[in-house]
């Protein structure tokens, strides 16, 4: 595991074992994230793939569907942000970004109930996400990728974006957990 900078955020290094027929790897075992890492139980896994320039979220979802969330990116490389909505929290509406990279790192991250979520495709890349909840499209908020509250330093300048990620609106203070 990796140091990480804001509290609840985990990095998770998974060990690959590579010969010349191709490589292994446990993507999730849950004794051993339950001893070591997390204590959660996941409830729906989703895949997406992305081109090299989308930037999807920043998302979240609301009680009672809030979700924790482990990324792992199974090829390609992303630049996966979490963003601190926790209004108790001392680095609230702070971010972090954390490169995770199929070929170099082979990290995953575990992002906690009370962020939200995006990231930026460095390359075409597939991601699978772990939920510890299910979704709900009532439940479902987003804000801006480019809110200037954030000031997230996206290194692309036009974006591939969805409408949905397009008109996302502004961050607003409101009780969201």
């Amino acid at each position: 595991m990796l140091q990480e900078t804001l509290e609840g955020i985990k990095i998770i290094k998974r060990e690959i074992y590579r010969d010349e027929r191709g490589y292994f790897s446990e993507f999730y075992k849950n004794t051993s994230f339950n001893l070591n890492i997390i204590n959660k139980e996941f409830k729906q896994t989703n895949i997406s793939f992305s081109k090299k320039g989308v930037i999807r979220g920043l998302h979240y979802q609301i009680n009672p569907y809030a979700q924790d969330k482990l990324i792992t990116v199974i090829s390609g490389k992303i630049l996966d942000v979490s963003v601190d909505l926790r209004f108790n929290s001392p680095t609230f509406l702070d971010h972090m970004i954390v490169e995770l990279d199929a070929d170099k790192n082979n990290y995953s991250i575990f992002i906690p109930i009370g962020f939200a979520h995006g990231f930026l495709a460095c390359e075409d890349s597939h991601i699978i996400y772990q939920t510890t909840n299910i979704y709900d499209k009532i439940s479902e908020r987003s804000i801006c990728w480019n809110d200037p509250s954030i000031n997230i330093d996206w290194p692309v300048i036009n974006p591939f974006l969805s409408s949905k990620d397009r008109f996302a609106p502004r961050w607003k203070t409101e009780e969201i957990f």
